[in-house]
């Protein structure tokens, strides 16, 4: 199966980098410079380089609140970065151990039993064995340690040859 990992939407990246409230109602937080390997940015999903600002904001990646809609910590960089289009794991998935993967339905709901803490090099092969029940629209990517959500996967669109 072929699988697509989605960063957050350029035009909420724009938004929240020109002042609009993220999912707390507040605007980003500003002035944090990254050290060392930088910060996992949710847009490039790469790490900010070391010396450049990021924003540190609320991000709740569901369409409406509701119980399941866990909003939490995210860093973006604080200048355009262009959104990931590349293929396979992004390099924010590189940088720890593990992560935790849940599986929602088509409703924006966890579905049950789905969630799972995996090896760095096994977020591909479980992520599309969640993705082959129907049931499941999409997986989450969040930290096994801070439970900040990284990514979201979903199926890669089928595209018709002529």
């Amino acid at each position: 199966m072929d699988l697509t990992c989605e960063p957050i939407p350029t035009d909420l990246a724009r938004a929240l980098r020109a002042g609009a409230p993220d999912a707390n109602g507040q605007p980003a937080e500003r002035g944090a410079v990254a050290s060392g390997k930088g910060e996992p940015c949710r847009h490039c999903l790469q790490n900010t380089k070391a010396g450049r600002e990021y924003l540190i904001l609320a991000h709740r990646p569901f369409p409406v609140p509701q119980p399941y809609a866990e909003t939490g910590p995210i860093f973006l960089c604080a200048d355009d970065c262009e959104a990931w289009a590349g293929e396979g794991v992004p390099p924010i998935l590189r940088t720890s151990p593990d992560y935790l993967l849940k599986g929602y339905t088509h409703g924006h709901r966890i579905f049950y039993g789905s969630g799972r803490i995996v090896q760095q090099a096994e977020i591909e092969g479980y992520a599309a064995s969640l993705l082959e029940d129907p049931r499941i629209a999409y997986v989450d990517v969040r930290s096994a340690r801070n439970n900040c959500f990284q990514l979201r996967i979903r199926r890669a669109p089928v595209t018709l040859r002529d």
